[in-house]
């Protein structure tokens, strides 16, 4: 074919391909919105937009105090949190989790499965994921650890197919949870000084430190999905057993979670 003909053949056919995508433009942007919607990000985004709306709506100024995707720094890199809620009642530090199926799980494994038909994905347990937060900013603004409370929403159409402790729920009962707390732990001085550490000590939503924590966590999970033992690289630094989930049964802390060694009574270690 001459370079002429190749010339009008291309002059033709472009017309006509600008004028069928005219035509089935809104079948292009549908197939665009779809494709977003199933991203693991979309998914995230609009989990933590169902909870914050259940926060906002039902837990509002000047007795609470609500913020959302809080990025705080730690000496191994940084953490996010979902959802702080601030009140006198205690500290709630939410992890939100969009997902669907059937939920397999339980405190002290480090991961659970998620299935879907026949299909099953393993994620790392929120409980430990969860318990990292807390500690993070308990440390931050240098509160007692008994007032800061960990739960786990889960938004979308997904069932416990295992018992779940109290504090992993859906987005259904997270009001009623919540309000169940009713007795107030921290005095009104407390509070507003817990509001300017938790303002002055997070970082900035920025490109740049979304940017590393993301590296951060990406490299965290690498590390994770190369251990053998499904340790997680919580070991027991006196034994060298594995550290796992536990909730305290009594004492002041009660109902509380912490990572204990699994040779306990053996081996006593608690990671603070």
């Amino acid at each position: 074919m001459s370079n002429q003909m190749m010339d009008a053949f291309t002059s033709a056919l472009i017309p006509q391909a600008l004028n069928l995508a005219g035509q089935f433009w809104w079948l292009i942007l549908l197939l665009i919105i779809v494709s977003i919607t199933r991203t693991a990000w979309f998914k995230g985004v609009f989990g933590e937009w169902i909870v914050n709306l259940i926060l906002r709506k039902n837990f509002k100024e000047p007795e609470y105090s609500l913020f959302k995707d809080v990025m705080l720094p730690r000496e191994d890199g940084t953490t996010q949190i979902d959802h702080i809620l601030l009140s006198k009642y205690g500290i709630f530090v939410i992890e939100t989790k969009n997902m669907k199926g059937w939920i397999f799980g339980n405190e002290t494994s480090p991961y659970w499965t998620q299935q879907i038909f026949k299909n099953k994905f393993r994620f790392q347990n929120p409980l430990r994921q969860n318990y990292k937060h807390t500690k993070t900013l308990s440390d931050l603004i240098e509160v007692d650890p008994a007032v800061v409370h960990s739960i786990i929403v889960f938004v979308g159409d997904a069932t416990f197919k295992t018992p779940m402790p109290n504090n992993v729920l859906t987005a259904f009962k997270l009001r009623r949870y919540i309000s169940e707390y009713s007795h107030p732990v921290i005095d009104d001085t407390a509070l507003e000084a817990i509001k300017v550490s938790l303002s002055r000590g997070k970082l900035d939503n920025s490109f740049t430190n979304k940017r590393k924590h993301i590296a951060h966590a990406k490299s965290l999970k690498k590390m994770t999905n190369t251990t053998p033992d499904e340790r997680d690289t919580t070991n027991c630094p006196r034994c060298g057993g594995s550290l796992v989930m536990r909730t305290s049964k009594r004492g002041t802390n009660e109902g509380k979670q912490f990572l204990g060694c699994s040779n306990y009574p053996k081996c006593r270690f608690i990671r603070h």
